[in-house]
């Protein structure tokens, strides 16, 4: 039997085998062309291997799920205690875009857009980013916004990256749309009640 670390690093490797494996398939052939059997043949594992890594076709196609999931996430809850909220995400979306918009990437995204299963996928899977951030967002220690204010900035920080890997400069989309969140996250900051007896001015 493997040890615990070996053990990890072939899981890792399998899967990303398949993955792999499955992208070449289906940028060969056509998305709807391949079956799971296909891949899992040139892949050279079992069905039951597969989808011991993927829970669905669609997975294959956005492999790093996960991965992106977690990020957006830890751009939250990693930061340091003096490094604003806001400008920790545009440096984790500005990562993914620039993942996701580099050589190579655009017969993915054709095939992606494509494919209403794909597209349908893709959709969830960013509501649920957005869910997963919103729920970090809220649980910021000492987080003075409402629940739906946190919502608001993981809806519109998802929304971002998808914003931005369509535009003619990624970069520049990003810069655009997180200084309005910016600008909307202050606003939704709540108003400071001054203490009792203490001057207001006029």
């Amino acid at each position: 039997m493997l040890p615990p670390g070996r053990r990890e690093r072939k899981k890792a490797e399998t899967r990303r085998k398949i993955a792999d494996t499955a992208r070449r398939l289906f940028l060969e052939r056509g998305y709807d062309a391949v079956g799971i059997r296909d891949v899992a043949a040139e892949a050279d594992v079992a069905v039951t291997t597969v989808f011991a890594h993927f829970a669905s076709k669609e997975a294959l196609v956005f492999q790093q799920d996960q991965e992106f999931e977690q990020g957006l996430v830890r751009a939250v809850t990693d930061r340091t205690p003096d490094e604003p909220l806001v400008p920790a995400l545009r440096r984790e979306v500005l990562a993914l875009v620039r993942h996701c918009t580099a050589d190579g990437s655009a017969p993915i995204r054709r095939m992606i857009e494509a494919s209403p299963a794909l597209r349908a996928y893709e959709d969830s899977m960013m509501l649920r980013h957005a869910q997963a951030l919103a729920a970090a967002v809220a649980a910021d220690p000492g987080q003075p916004r409402s629940a739906t204010a946190c919502r608001a900035l993981a809806r519109f920080a998802v929304d971002a990256y998808g914003l931005a890997r369509e535009a003619d400069d990624p970069q520049e989309a990003v810069d655009e749309v997180f200084r309005m969140i910016g600008a909307a996250w202050g606003a939704a900051a709540p108003a400071v009640t001054p203490a009792a007896g203490t001057a207001t001015g006029s």
